[in-house]
């Protein structure tokens, strides 16, 4: 859910809107309240996460590539913003797992304490063949997260970390 205390209705409404439109499955409703939103808020970083939402959802990247590097911009302080960049880097024309890679790493320093960011670096790690270093990022994200059997759980079900299902049931 974003995060809406610092923006006044009608904006703060069709924002919310947009994000149940999200929640419901439909993109194309949601960018129709998002064109509601007064223009000079079109780059306050919770409109931006939805925003980008709305192009993920459409998977329109080179649409969402500007936004989420926008986000990150207007927002460092937000782990969802460099993880958005990433996962978009990934899907992108010339993009790829390393351009991903390379734009999230630098987010484990900022967000130490964060589960989803080296989640998703084992994630990478994991597709790009190097499942030692996958396994460390894995093993990185349970201590952050404090339930391994969560993180157990989800790793067990993302395609991404396949090579190392085998491995994960061990635990």
């Amino acid at each position: 859910m974003v995060q809406t205390a610092n923006l006044e209705a009608p904006d703060r409404h069709h924002l919310l809107a947009a994000e149940g439109w999200l929640e419901l499955g439909n993109p194309a409703e949601a960018a129709e309240e998002i064109a509601r939103i007064r223009p000079e808020l079109l780059e306050h970083a919770d409109v931006l996460e939805i925003r980008w939402a709305i192009c993920a959802a459409e998977r329109r990247w080179e649409t969402g590539l500007p936004l989420a590097e926008l986000l990150v911009r207007v927002a460092p302080d937000r782990a969802s913003a460099w993880l958005h960049r990433a996962y978009t880097l990934r899907r992108v024309k010339g993009g790829g797992l390393e351009s991903a890679w390379e734009a999230l790493r630098p987010a484990f320093e900022k967000f130490p304490k964060s589960e989803i960011v080296p989640f998703n670096l084992a994630c990478y790690a994991a597709q790009m063949g190097r499942l030692d270093e996958a396994w460390e990022w894995l093993h990185k994200a349970m201590e952050s997260a404090g339930d391994v059997a969560a993180i157990k759980r989800i790793a067990r079900a993302d395609p991404d970390l396949e090579p190392l299902w085998e491995r994960i049931s061990t635990l």
